[in-house]
C-alpha cells in the first residue's frame, strides 16, 4: 500500500485498547538515511476553544500501528491517563 503523508494528515487515529479518539495525524517523524517512517505524531485536544492551546501530543511509534484504513488508523497502545485531582494538590500553595 502506498500512501503519502499529506493522506495520513486526513486519517482520524483511533485507539482500540479504550475506544478513544485520539484526533488527527499531525506530523510524520522519518528516520532520514533510510527513508522510514518511525511514529506519527497527533496533537493533543484543545483546551477552551483554542485559547489556551493544546494538551500533550500524542508520540506513537509505528510498531502499535494495527490498520491504515480510508479514513482512520487504528492503533493499539495502552496511554497513562492523568488523575486531574493530583495536578492540583501538586499546585496548591501553602
Amino acid at each position: 500500500m502506498q500512501c503519502r503523508i499529506q493522506d495520513l494528515r486526513r486519517k482520524e487515529v483511533i485507539n482500540i485498547c479504550d475506544g478513544c479518539r485520539l484526533g488527527y495525524v499531525a506530523d510524520v517523524d522519518i528516520r532520514i538515511p533510510e527513508g522510514q517512517v518511525v511514529a506519527i505524531v497527533v496533537y493533543g485536544p484543545c483546551r477552551f476553544f483554542g485559547l489556551f492551546g493544546r494538551g500533550e501530543e500524542y508520540y506513537i511509534p509505528w510498531e502499535c500501528i494495527q490498520r491504515i484504513g480510508d479514513d482512520i488508523i487504528l492503533i493499539d497502545k495502552p496511554f497513562q491517563r492523568r488523575d486531574p485531582t493530583l495536578d492540583r494538590k501538586r499546585r496548591k500553595r501553602f
